[in-house]
């Protein structure tokens, strides 16, 4: 599986984490850019390794990109996104709380992530998030579509179905 990340740090640093402690096939690619953008690249990496990657998904931010636009493309390229709204920092939220109120911006979501990851800055720690996993991804399945919203939950769980063995805590 192909993620590719808007987000150059925090969005690696998780999903390398998951790689390890899940000891799943993911390849993780980062590129600061539009979410139409993202698609472009991802869906070309796709053809460029047709062998590799059964799957390829694109992480991105709501912030003030056109999604519409980002959603269309993915549909007609046939790469699945994956849309936090506000931030990816939601997602990470989810993995200790059921947030379900609107989340104001990055700023607001990383307080928020603050109170449970008190040293949260976009640097983060796998570990403290990995017991969470199941809770979050059953959090996010219940959020609608607009702000809070996640995407990521249904990618993790896609991810963790490619697991070969059973998740170590």
């Amino acid at each position: 599986m192909l993620v590719v990340s808007g987000g150059e740090k925090t969005e690696s640093q998780y999903f390398s984490g998951l790689r390890l402690a899940r000891r799943v096939p993911i390849t993780v690619k980062c590129k600061a850019d539009a979410p139409h953008n993202l698609v472009k690249y991802a869906a070309k990496l796709r053809d460029q390794y047709r062998e590799e990657f059964q799957a390829v998904w694109c992480v991105v931010d709501v912030d003030n990109f056109d999604i519409p636009l980002a959603m269309r493309l993915a549909d007609s390229m046939k790469v699945n996104l994956a849309v936090s709204n506000p931030c990816f920092e939601l997602w990470l939220l989810l993995h200790f709380a059921d947030h379900r109120a609107h989340v104001a911006d990055y700023r607001a979501a990383r307080d928020l992530l603050a109170r449970h990851v008190p040293a949260y800055d976009k640097k983060l720690d796998y570990a403290a998030f990995d017991p969470g996993i199941e809770d979050a991804i059953a959090r996010a399945a219940l959020l609608g579509p607009d702000n809070p919203a996640t995407d990521v939950g249904r990618l993790v769980d896609a991810v963790l179905r490619t697991c070969p063995e059973p998740p170590r805590h």
